[in-house]
């Protein structure tokens, strides 16, 4: 344990009424979707009100105790996402509230294991290769025989009994611990430019190899699983975690190419990538809005409806954007454009911001560490879950082409949400003041 200096006294005091005033606004959203679609307080109102209460608290707890002076934001900022996430699912579809109520339940626990579990971060720097190797196996798990299941024209999904289930949202957790380790190790080699041309130095050929590999790796996404926003996730965190590394902007330039190579290969390779496109091109095209723009036509009709102050939650309408059975695609792919549709451009724009903050943390807790391995996990996770936003929201506004993302915290599905807690009860331990900031010797692999 660490002392209890005035700054550990202060995050802790600070974390708790934050979290305090998360599960109020956890629990506000949900009775106004209730208020909103049944005019009446729900019957399980107090059910819900001490489970809430009752985790967030214990989660809260669970940091005090294992991650002393921790950032006091993580904690709160992914609950009010959470239960903003669970308040508009149950407006859409209170069967899959239910469902993802135990999700954000079992993502709590894990939070609060991983803390208890892993004391200080950077025993996972010990185990570079097998967490490497345990991360590729989980993103590419979907292309085995028998268990990968292609829903939407993307192969992500494997099927384990009763569930589904996305292997890829924990295998991007364990790519960014490998690489953490990975680059942490060989960031002096990397950052070596002994060649010159013209103005500009780089480092030897040979250096460019993981650059390859990722590349590589995330055109096999692309191709085998047809996942064109696991390719570019996966792709960008490790280009961003490279130039961390090295500060040499020719890695991210040539990353850049790449990626736009990689692109113009799945452009023509693949009839569904030349699909998305087409759409994000032409949306309001009255021959695509009757057929494949249809949910992007709907999700932007759905945030011009939301004006500045929106409908009211429990006022919009998400069926109109995913008229089939359950509405599932407005409370995955689409959930933002719900969110902008009942909150207006002020409460879309507040949800961004939490996001913003939640990576701005992030980044401040890499800078803030001296230990190599330290510094590059916080960078890599912050840049998973900037990514991951940006995709999914970029696609929504047409910023960028659709993908099969979903909104870290806010989207429906268990995967996604379980994972995100992880992630974030890795940032909540590189943050914490426990243990000194210098790096140790590093142990064998």
């Amino acid at each position: 344990m660490v002392a209890d200096t005035p700054d550990v006294s202060t995050a802790r005091t600070t974390q708790l009424g934050l979290t305090i005033l998360a599960a109020l606004l956890s629990i506000g959203a949900y009775v106004l979707v209730t208020l909103g679609t049944t005019g009446k307080t729900p019957p399980g109102v107090g059910g819900f009100v001490a489970a809430v209460a009752t985790t967030y608290l214990l989660a809260h707890l669970v940091v005090v105790r294992f991650a002393p002076g921790a950032d006091p934001i993580f904690l709160p900022g992914a609950a009010v996402l959470a239960g903003l996430g669970y308040a508009v699912i149950y407006g859409i579809n209170p069967d899959l509230a239910a469902t993802q109520f135990g999700w954000l339940m079992l993502g709590l626990v894990l939070f609060a294991l991983t803390l208890i579990l892993i004391r200080d971060h950077r025993s996972l720097d010990a185990y570079t290769y097998t967490i490497g190797l345990a991360g590729i196996i989980l993103l590419l798990l979907p292309i085995a025989p028998g268990l990968g299941r292609t829903i939407n024209g993307a192969r992500l999904w494997i099927r384990l009994g009763p569930l589904n289930f996305q292997p890829a949202e924990v295998g991007k957790v364990l790519i960014v611990i490998f690489l953490a380790s990975y680059l942490g190790a060989r960031k002096e080699l990397l950052a070596l430019a002994t060649r010159r041309i013209g103005p500009f130095r780089f480092p030897e050929p040979k250096y460019f190899g993981p650059l390859l590999v990722a590349w590589g790796l995330s055109l096999a996404i692309l191709f085998l699983e047809k996942d064109l926003g696991s390719s570019l996730l996966f792709f960008g965190i490790f280009v961003v975690m490279l130039w961390t590394a090295t500060a040499r902007a020719t890695y991210l330039a040539l990353g850049m190419v790449m990626f736009v190579a990689g692109a113009l290969i799945g452009y023509a390779a693949f009839g569904h990538v030349q699909s998305r496109v087409e759409v994000w091109l032409h949306a309001l095209d009255p021959k695509l809005v009757q057929d494949e723009g249809f949910q992007l036509a709907q999700s932007e009709f759905a945030l011009a409806t939301g004006g500045l102050s929106g409908t009211g939650l429990g006022k919009g309408h998400p069926e109109l954007i995913s008229p089939g059975p359950g509405h599932e695609f407005a409370a995955t792919d689409f959930i933002f454009a719900v969110v902008g549709e009942e909150l207006g451009l002020f409460g879309s724009s507040a949800v961004l911001l939490l996001y913003v903050l939640l990576v701005g943390r992030g980044f401040r807790t890499a800078m803030r560490r001296e230990d190599a391995f330290g510094k590059l996990l916080a960078a890599g996770l912050s840049t998973a879950l900037a990514f991951q936003t940006f995709i999914i929201v970029g696609g929504v506004t047409r910023l960028i082409p659709l993908t099969g993302i979903t909104l870290p915290f806010v989207s429906y599905g268990g995967s996604s949400l379980v994972a995100n807690f992880v992630l974030l009860a890795l940032l909540v331990r590189v943050s914490s003041a426990e243990g000194p900031r210098h790096a140790p010797r590093r142990v064998g692999r």
